[in-house]
């Protein structure tokens, strides 16, 4: 087939409820990372948070409760890394055998497709879970890098380059924790994108029904409210 007529088998509302997908995919992460000031993500307070603990770093003795922490977080990422690694080998073994997902699929929708729409459906979740492996994968990367870093900080807290030290750490923490959640937001998105093989329709509403659950995490939550009660004891 050619390019115009696989575009031609896509109805209007296909790219309508894709555009949708890319659009909230990529709004979320920019709203989550670039909250205003006055009403912060939960994602934003964290950072504040990874900050505040590479102080209390400095004159923690012993560091190895640090050191426990950042074997969690590289052990998360390893499992979210290996995760996505397994959907991106059960995405090509279904591109393998897109008649049976075809016949499964037109049960569900009542209609009948080209074989070509199943498959770039199948792509379509495919290029997401590609996209949380890359981010899973350099968010283990950078956590490895953070515990270098804080293995360099000397132990004298009163020591000139130990608190540049540490707060480099702290910085590369949450380059490491941005591409976790980014990763994250890219499985819950390929999640949503399943539900192109239902239709158009179902798509949407996956979308809005999966960014939602996003921002509501992420701006309106119960755990945000007590990062907010914390912070301001704190200030005051």
């Amino acid at each position: 087939m050619t390019g115009a007529e696989i575009l031609r088998a896509f109805a209007p509302m296909d790219f309508a409820a894709l555009g949708l997908l890319v659009v909230c995919w990529i709004g979320s992460t920019l709203l989550i990372e670039h909250a205003p000031a006055r009403w912060p993500s939960t994602s934003r307070l964290m950072a504040q948070y990874r900050r505040m603990w590479m102080v209390q770093f400095l004159t923690r003795q012993p560091r190895i409760f640090d050191s426990q922490i950042i074997s969690q977080l590289r052990q998360g990422t390893a499992f979210f890394t290996s995760a996505s690694m397994i959907a991106i080998g059960g995405g090509l073994a279904l591109l393998g055998n897109t008649d049976r997902l075809r016949v499964v699929a037109e049960d569900l929708t009542q209609t009948t497709e080209p074989l070509i729409v199943w498959e770039i459906k199948v792509i379509v979740m495919l290029l997401f879970a590609a996209n949380a492996f890359l981010k899973f994968v350099w968010s283990h990367r950078l956590f490895g890098y953070c515990s270098v870093l804080m293995a360099a900080v000397p132990n004298d807290p009163e020591d000139p380059v130990a608190l540049p030290r540490a707060m480099k750490a702290a910085e590369i923490n949450i380059t490491g924790a941005r591409g976790y959640n980014r990763g994250l937001r890219s499985v819950y998105f390929g999640i949503a994108a399943a539900a192109w093989l239902a239709g158009a329709w179902a798509l949407i509403v996956a979308v809005v029904f999966t960014t939602g659950v996003i921002l509501r995490r992420e701006f309106a939550s119960n755990s945000r409210a007590v990062l907010m009660e914390a912070t301001d004891r704190t200030q005051t």
